[in-house]
């Protein structure tokens, strides 16, 4: 699958923590995640601009904008990532990405060539249960590689859970944990039902209750503490 450049969101607050940020989407992925809140993303779509009217946004907005968070579909995907990253670092911007760690070889030459200075890594179940989301059984073994890439890249990178209450139990979570670690911050995110969640093994799911995040939490730092240095718990 070939990814493309979508759209562009002029301003985020939510997309880059602590940053003022524009958010690039691109549509594609070839994971099928049914707490997928861009669904509509999962297949390459036309997109709603062009790739040029987005950098030009992007150069009239700065000194207004910090950073451009780039999220999917699966950025990954699209062959001219790299050439787009170097056109928005070229304008002073930061640039975040959004990864489901499905082309840690592309993911590997980002880094390597400086064009992107934090990253966001989905990791979605235990290893024995990706098929549930991805039918590519070399899938899990391409995820635990693109951690090993940002392990050891030296960029700063986040690793996030969305814990869904219908898909996901404790147990899992924990060996999700122990496998992708050890990693700088593992994120355990709420699910939150959302318009563009369109799966219907989830309909009616109510959001992640906060208590069992913090849980979750104490259960990681007790049981695999090697696992990661910080467990921050976002959106419950």
């Amino acid at each position: 699958m070939k990814a493309m450049f979508y759209d562009l969101l002029p301003l985020s607050l939510l997309d880059d923590p602590g940053h003022l940020a524009a958010t690039v989407f691109t549509s594609g992925c070839r994971f099928r995640c049914p707490f997928c809140h861009n669904a509509l993303l999962q297949r390459v779509r036309p997109p709603k601009m062009p790739p040029e009217t987005a950098l030009r946004l992007l150069a009239e907005r700065r000194g207004r904008l910090e950073s451009v968070a780039v999220t999917g579909g699966e950025p990954t995907l699209w062959k001219d990532l790299p050439d787009f990253l170097a056109a928005v670092k070229a304008l002073g911007y930061r640039v975040k990405l959004d990864t489901a760690g499905d082309r840690p070889d592309a993911l590997a030459d980002l880094l390597a060539r400086g064009l992107v200075d934090f990253v966001a890594m989905d990791v979605k179940d235990a290893p024995e249960r990706y098929g549930r989301y991805a039918p590519d059984p070399r899938a899990p073994e391409r995820v635990r590689t693109a951690s090993a890439v940002l392990r050891e890249s030296g960029v700063p990178y986040e690793i996030r859970i969305t814990v869904t209450p219908k898909l996901h139990e404790d147990e899992a979570i924990l060996r999700a944990v122990r496998w992708i670690g050890p990693v700088p911050r593992l994120v355990l995110q709420a699910y939150r039902p959302a318009p563009g969640v369109m799966a219907p093994e989830i309909a009616g799911t109510e959001p992640t209750p906060p208590d069992r995040l913090r849980r979750l939490r104490a259960r990681i730092l007790a049981e695999a503490p090697a696992a990661a240095t910080a467990v921050e718990l976002r959106g419950g």
